[in-house]
């Protein structure tokens, strides 16, 4: 665990730096534009999100884990399964951007209601390649416990797209700032590969070339667990922010986006340890037993620290909204309380979720993904009809609640189905 704490202590540094850069973001977007301005950004990411996390898909969990596995065997051995990943990233890509392009009106007409967002959603689509890449390359860098090259290859790219974005919103505003954002994981995918390209390991024949359907397969079990996880979550929020804006409209609804991007950002603490350190730590465990003890002996850990993390941004509330955003979101601060106690469940529900991703454990990841993303709509619905927005903070801590039951209950029988 002194490891992880290293760990967590380096990734602190990036996440406090990825929070000020966001933060400062927000201040710009929510200046410049409002809250209006701040959801249609939203509804936005969410749609990048959705296609990056399918594209990146074949470069992410699964590259870090079978680097992680076979690290100690050379290049040449990881190899097999970064060729896999770069067949299925073009598979992806050669599929995924002509039908997003062809279909752009449409995908922007169900976001916002309006189909003159298309050109963005192109803006989206041209650069999964090049997003999906850096990905893969940086889940090289994770797998091989590079922690110290990676965390600093973040914080240039944080540094760089912040400034992109901060500039487009100040000058054009909104349209600037859906310009930035649609741009956001091509330009992280340019950095990410600039800086790796010296790497021993960045060479095509590790890369590209053939490879036995073994290792295709091994890789595709990963995609299934990552595109299900890059549709579920981001079509269950775009679908509250419409509800919310239905009920509520669309400025209570960039409220209602403000806090949640608030728990993001400092939850990014936490979760950034767990998949730099956590998952390609448990992914070398073969003993059920030892996976269970690492399990709850970083919850002795992680629960305090998550408490701790939400009680401070509780208390402060008033101040982070004053200081990140603008006088227009002062209705925001009633929204705080359950996000924050539905924050504490999800990472308790995660530590116990992590080793399905770690054992690649298709069945159970897929089930529970499609799940609860779809009670997490189906049980804030009515709670937004009943409550306003405050009846989708409602609907996230009880949706943990499950989840967390579910993981817990049923974590034998999770890492015996290896």
């Amino acid at each position: 665990m002194k490891k992880f704490l290293s760990v967590t202590i380096f990734t602190a540094i990036l996440t406090f730096l990825r929070m000020g850069c966001g933060f400062l973001i927000g201040k710009v977007v929510a200046v410049y534009t409002g809250p209006t301005g701040l959801a249609l950004l939203g509804q936005l990411q969410s749609v990048s999100n959705i296609l990056t996390g399918i594209t990146n898909a074949p470069g992410g969990t699964g590259v870090v884990r079978y680097t992680a596995e076979h690290s100690e065997k050379g290049f040449e051995a990881c190899s097999t399964w970064w060729k896999a990943s770069t067949k299925w990233i073009f598979i992806f890509c050669g599929i995924l951007i002509p039908i997003v392009c062809i279909i752009s009106p449409l995908i922007s007409y169900l976001i916002v209601g309006e189909s003159n967002k298309w050109i963005f959603i192109i803006i989206i689509a041209t650069t999964l390649p090049i997003s999906a890449f850096g990905t893969m390359v940086t889940s090289i860098l994770n797998g091989f416990q590079g922690y110290k090259y990676y965390i600093s290859i973040g914080m240039v790219s944080v540094i760089i797209s912040a400034v992109i974005m901060v500039v487009l919103t100040k000058v054009y505003g909104i349209n600037g700032a859906l310009i930035a954002a649609s741009l956001q994981a091509g330009l992280i995918g340019i950095i990410v590969l600039l800086l790796t390209i010296r790497m021993p390991w960045f060479k095509k024949k590790y890369l590209y070339g053939n490879t036995a359907a073994k290792y295709f397969y091994d890789i595709r079990k990963y995609i299934i667990m990552a595109v299900v996880s890059a549709l579920a979550m981001p079509i269950s929020l775009i679908l509250l922010r419409r509800i919310i804006a239905h009920y509520a409209g669309w400025d209570v609804t960039g409220q209602w986006h403000a806090v949640w991007k608030i728990s993001e950002a400092y939850l990014a603490i936490i979760t950034l340890a767990l998949s730099t350190y956590y998952l390609p730590f448990l992914s070398k465990i073969n003993d059920n037993n030892k996976l269970k003890k690492e399990i709850y002996s970083s919850l002795l850990i992680i629960a305090p620290l998550t408490v701790v993390l939400s009680s401070c941004v509780y208390v402060s509330r008033d101040m982070i909204i004053s200081l990140l955003f603008s006088n227009e979101f002062n209705l925001a601060r009633d929204f705080f309380l359950y996000q924050l106690i539905g924050d504490v469940v999800k990472i308790i529900s995660w530590l116990f979720a992590y080793p399905m991703l770690a054992r690649g454990n298709v069945k159970w990841f897929v089930t529970t993904e499609l799940v609860f993303a779809t009670s997490f709509v189906l049980i804030g619905w009515p709670l937004i009809y009943l409550y306003g927005a405050q009846g989708a903070n409602f609907a996230y801590l009880l949706n943990y609640i499950l989840y967390f039951l579910v993981m817990y209950l049923c974590l034998d029988r999770i890492i015996k189905n290896d």
